[in-house]
């Protein structure tokens, strides 16, 4: 059958397949196939490789259909449910034996993994961590890659989610070298980091010092350790060192975020762009953000909401949702 493919020239190949696999775009059901000079690279999604990759040809094709792996479902008597991060596998189980079995079956199963988390408690305390039960593997430690960069991050230590990957990216695509920005709550760099790599100067603060250690390793794993600042504070004991000094702006802590708006408008420049998350009911997501932000930001800035987005479901009738706001001073 035709899936959508990429062609490429195959002196080029490599490093297409590379950023495409980063970005877990590849189709593992199809092998990659070469004719006449050209590579072809089964994905899939067309518009999610298009913004990947600056210049790309998608193409329909015939390809052959890859030997399958064995999955985890594969050897158990139903579909288990699991996250990957990195060489990690994340279930969430509160019965010890299909925990057990299926770490065993994931273990046994062809996918790349090494290790295996159990959650067991919920997110919880200031810098938003949760307890593991490590049923395979070292440690919790961890190296996941996204959209062409690299996170170093240890899960008993640091937040981090894996399921924001491409809302990270939508973000990160706005950003450009000539901008300042600032993520008030950083964690390990999956908005710093990016930023960085567009050529934008960056600041990011966290309450969390396992956090900012990770950051400033993941600056220097990614090369962009000349362009990336790494506070561990409170960022409103922060703004007013960095008052003005901000051409955009991320608040990412969805629970919280309007507590810390005084600081933010501290940070804002004279045009500024602010990625406010927000954990709403459904009825009125975007209400209580862009009223708060106003309530914080006017008349000292004229706002602007440029993007009300939803970035998914959180939990019955609740939306975990973004507003890009643009702040005119």
């Amino acid at each position: 059958m035709e899936v959508p493919c990429v062609r490429v020239a195959r002196e080029a190949g490599e490093a297409t397949r590379s950023s495409l696999a980063d970005a877990d775009l590849i189709d593992d059901a199809y092998e990659i196939t070469v004719a006449d000079g050209q590579l072809y690279i089964p994905i899939t999604d067309s518009d999610a490789a298009s913004t990947v990759l600056e210049e790309c040809e998608i193409v329909p094709r015939t390809v052959t259909e890859r030997e399958q792996q064995t999955t985890p479902a594969d050897l158990l008597a139903f579909d288990p449910t699991y996250e990957r991060l990195g060489e990690a596998a994340l279930i969430d189980e509160d019965d010890p034996e299909r925990a057990r079995e299926i770490a065993d079956a994931i273990l046994e199963s062809d996918l790349p993994v090494a290790t295996v988390l159990n959650k067991a408690s919920k997110v919880k305390g200031e810098t938003r961590v949760r307890d593991w039960e490590l049923l395979a593997g070292e440690n919790t430690e961890v190296v996941h890659r996204e959209y062409g960069c690299e996170f170093a991050l240890d899960l008993a230590t640091v937040y981090f989610s894996p399921r924001l990957a491409t809302e990270r990216h939508r973000v990160a695509e706005q950003g450009d070298a000539t901008e300042r920005a600032f993520d008030m709550f950083a964690g390990v760099g999956p908005f710093v980091i990016p930023f960085a790599k567009r050529g934008a100067t960056c600041v990011g603060v966290d309450i969390n010092a396992e956090a900012i250690d990770y950051l400033r390793e993941n600056a220097r794993r990614n090369g962009v350790a000349d362009r990336v600042t790494a506070i561990n504070d409170d960022v409103r004991e922060v703004a007013a060192e960095y008052e003005n000094w901000a051409d955009r702006l991320v608040m990412n802590l969805p629970h919280s975020a309007d507590e810390f708006l005084e600081a933010a408008v501290t940070l804002a420049g004279d045009d500024c762009t602010l990625h406010y998350y927000d954990i709403q009911y459904e009825d009125d997501p975007f209400g209580p953000g862009e009223r708060a932000i106003r309530a914080a930001a006017e008349p000292e800035y004229s706002v602007t909401v440029e993007t009300r987005h939803t970035v998914r479901s959180y939990a019955p009738h609740e939306l975990n949702v973004c507003l890009d706001v643009r702040l005119e001073r």
